[in-house]
């Protein structure tokens, strides 16, 4: 969502009806100018070619001999280059340590290694000329270094980095990205390094990392930075006084790293043996995932990369040029999963010199680099200034006419049933019906402070259009979990009104409104067991939903039939399966098992992962969480005294919440009889129970009530104590 047009002016009504903000009537004026500058930036711009060398490699916590300043000189200057050497050097590493819990969990031996690392590059770069580490960011087994040669020191302003971690059911950092912005001359470059997920056929979560990443990467890079941006055209507008960018909205963004897509199983495993060692490229090409993916438009849209010409780099024996098939070993099919790939706002500005690998044979992966040429920008600030004075006389001539107006096509925005966690969009079209230009904002409602409710999206939030021009306002709601426990208890409803504020001109009222489909996630135990009908049935209105419980008497349920249910068919999926409750299901599943829960209808095919990411998700959800705050330990506990600490526990269980412990404890006991086949350990699973039965309070004794629920639920899971 845009950032509201902030004003420190108030508004004023210079007659009936008519109201006024002539602060804000400057910044839109101002952020209209902006965009037509950047529109001509071409005219008042000159360009440099600059040479950058990109770097990927996954080191699967292997360790170089840091005594040899020349050990990485084959992939940072390959002879491909022809002595030319790169002005700007990106280098990104994954699996610089092991990524086990330790790690994840304590990042010391992370920063530890990163800067080994470090230090080996800049000895090596430095043998050729004098380079300076610019930026260096990591998270976990991630690193990223980008260095620039001195020679072009001066240029270089406004650097900035930022860590965004996906990793495991999204709350651990053991896969994600790191990145690093700045500006280059008056252009502005941004380098990720990324990890996303491993296996064979878990596309769809490889393409929710990259998503998860673009989205939530920002750069608070200060108001003047962002003004400037916009004059230089790598912004298009901004001027609501926001201080921050993300990933697109730079002339160059460089992606980088371990992306994991592997070769399509439609070639079987020996095949794709076959065709790596026989150098089969084009064939191996033609289904690779990201390559398939991206011809959907379902991950890197707008991207490009160059051909692959070179063989698979993972899996390799280390310390040999062999692929990884020997019999002790898993099994894992060639894959290009090493990547680097480029998104420019002026396509023709970025050429690809080479895109290689090196033959560094200690990791299981080989590393990936890439060269490239890019015309920078050079701002001409006199000429620039002639084309302001251009724009500002066009300008001047439509404000000197007469009073603004526009047309809307609607008033009333109905985006009609609603589903929880499911974002829906609708739109409204803004078009100057008048002679003059018209500047609008959206403005809170007499009293309040926001635009709207927290559950509406608008975008944007204000604008400028000339006679004639029209421009889309968009609206999306998104029912999170807070908005959906609101709607149950009857605390929130679904509409809004929305004042568009035409300056010097009449205010124009949008109505928000939806209909809510009730789900069993973000309601309470209690109300779950007492609903023998489907979810979905029970109405959201007092009166209605007196008259439903008319009809339909209260059941007495031990526990919620969606957890009965939830439960069951995990049993019936198998308790054997690798990694329940650690793997992420699939998102399109979980969100049909939902669906499922609410209606009352049968399941369909759905893997267990996707299962028991939905019981996780709908204990999580639960208004009231399955342990009440004041059932936790009030002062840290341990061995010596979980016993009685365990018994005053349950004690005070209120007796649904008591009935739901025992039953999952019960169930996850049973999963615990097969661990050898899935994996898990009683401590991998109270961590589970950690994440989703209690809810944190922001206590200052957070951490070891934390701790003290976690050694509660091992003891639970591990003896027979209920």
């Amino acid at each position: 969502m845009d950032h509201m047009l902030s004003t420190t002016q108030p508004d004023t009504e210079p007659e009936e009806g008519r109201v006024v903000n002539q602060e804000a009537i400057t910044k839109i004026r101002e952020a209209w100018i902006f965009k037509q500058l950047a529109q001509r930036q071409s005219e008042f711009t000159t360009f440099s070619s600059i040479n950058l060398f990109i770097g990927t490699w996954n080191v699967n916590a292997k360790k170089l001999d840091f005594d040899d300043p020349n050990l990485l000189t084959s992939w940072l200057f390959p002879p491909e280059n022809n002595g030319v050497l790169p002005d700007i050097v990106a280098v990104g590493f994954q699996e610089i340590v092991d990524l086990n819990a330790v790690n994840v969990a304590v990042d010391s031996k992370a920063k530890q290694r990163s800067e080994l690392w470090q230090e080996q590059i800049h000895k090596c770069l430095n043998t050729k000329t004098s380079y300076t580490l610019i930026s260096e960011v990591h998270l976990v087994g991630m690193l990223l270094c980008v260095y620039v040669k001195n020679t072009h020191i001066a240029k270089v302003s406004n650097v900035h980095s930022e860590t965004v971690g996906v990793g495991v059911m999204g709350v651990m950092g053991n896969k994600g990205g790191v990145s690093v912005r700045m500006s280059f001359y008056d252009s502005s470059i941004c380098f990720v390094c990324s990890h996303f997920a491993a296996h064979r056929e878990n596309v769809a979560g490889r393409n929710a990392d990259f998503a998860s990443i673009l989205n939530k990467t920002s750069f608070d890079i200060g108001k003047e930075a962002v003004q400037e941006a916009v004059r230089a055209g790598s912004v298009s507008q901004w001027a609501s006084g926001s201080s921050a960018i993300g990933l697109k909205d730079h002339d160059f963004v460089f992606w980088l790293g371990d992306l994991n897509y592997r070769i399509d199983e439609t070639l079987s495993t020996d095949e794709v043996f076959v065709k790596s060692n026989n150098m089969e490229i084009e064939t191996l090409r033609a289904h690779d995932q990201l390559n398939i993916e991206r011809f959907n438009n379902n991950v890197f849209e707008g991207f490009e990369e160059g051909v692959l010409k070179f063989a698979p780099t993972y899996k390799y024996q280390p310390n040999t040029d062999l692929y990884e098939c020997r019999p002790d070993k898993k099994l894992r099919a060639p894959a290009w999963c090493d990547r680097v790939l480029w998104l420019s706002q002026n396509p023709a500005h970025v050429s690809q010199k080479n895109y290689l690998r090196s033959e560094l044979n200690i990791s299981d992966h080989k590393p990936v680099m890439a060269t490239f040429t890019t015309q920078v920008k050079n701002i001409l600030a006199e000429k620039r200034q002639e084309v302001y004075g251009e724009v500002m006389r066009t300008l001047d001539k439509f404000e000197n006419q007469s009073l603004p107006k526009v047309n809307l096509n609607k008033i009333d925005v109905d985006f009609g049933e609603l589903y929880y966690e499911n974002k829906s969009s609708e739109s409204l079209l803004v078009t100057n019906s008048g002679k003059v230009v018209a500047h609008f904002r959206l403005v809170p409602k007499l009293e309040d402070e926001g635009l709207c409710k927290d559950w509406i999206s608008v975008s944007p939030t204000f604008g400028m259009l000339i006679p004639g021009e029209s421009m889309t306002i968009n609206f999306s709601i998104n029912l999170d979990n807070k908005t959906a426990q609101q709607l149950n208890l009857g605390r929130e409803s679904l509409d809004d009104i929305i004042i568009l504020r035409l300056e010097n001109g009449r205010d124009h009222y949008l109505t928000v409104s939806g209909k809510y489909a009730r789900s069993c996630f973000g309601m309470s135990l209690r109300d779950l067991v007492v609903i023998g009908e489907p979810v979905r049935d029970l109405p959201l209105e007092p009166e209605a939903r007196a008259e439903f419980e008319k009809k339909h008497p209260p059941s007495s349920l031990s526990v919620p039939k969606e957890l009965w249910r939830i439960v069951d068919a995990i049993n019936e999926k198998g308790l054997h399966e690798k990694d329940l409750f650690l793997q992420p299901g699939f998102a399109a599943e979980v969100k049909q098992i939902r669906e499922c829960l609410d209606t009352s209808s049968d399941f369909g095919l759905f893997h267990v992962h996707s299962m028991c990411e939905a019981l996780v998700s709908f204990l999580s959800s639960l208004s009231e969480p399955l342990i009440p705050s004041f059932s936790t330990p009030i002062v840290e506990i341990d061995q010596q005294n979980i016993m009685p600490w365990s018994r005053r526990f349950l004690e005070e269980l209120p007796p649904i919440h008591y009935n739901c412990f025992v039953y999952i404890i019960s169930f996850l006991r049973e999963v615990l009889l097969f661990s050898k086949n899935n994996g898990l350990t009683a401590a991998k699973l109270a961590r589970v129970c950690s994440n989703c039965m209690i809810q944190s309070d922001g206590g200052k004794n957070e951490v070891g009530r934390s701790r003290s629920m976690a050694l509660i639920f091992l003891h639970f899971l591990t003896t027979n104590s209920i």
